[in-house]
């Protein structure tokens, strides 16, 4: 697995009332979704 780092102010987490694990949990889920939708992946690969 590739690991992509990417920077964020602190307010980020506090705006969204989530920790960064919970943050990066539903960024994963959003991108594989927004895949799906734009046909980019398939249904079992967004899975």
């Amino acid at each position: 697995m590739r690991t992509v780092p990417i920077q964020l102010p602190e307010t980020v987490f506090s705006a969204l009332r989530k920790n960064p694990e919970e943050f990066i949990q539903e960024m994963r889920i959003a991108a594989a979704v927004k895949w799906y939708e734009l046909g980019d992946i398939s249904q079992a690969k967004a899975a």
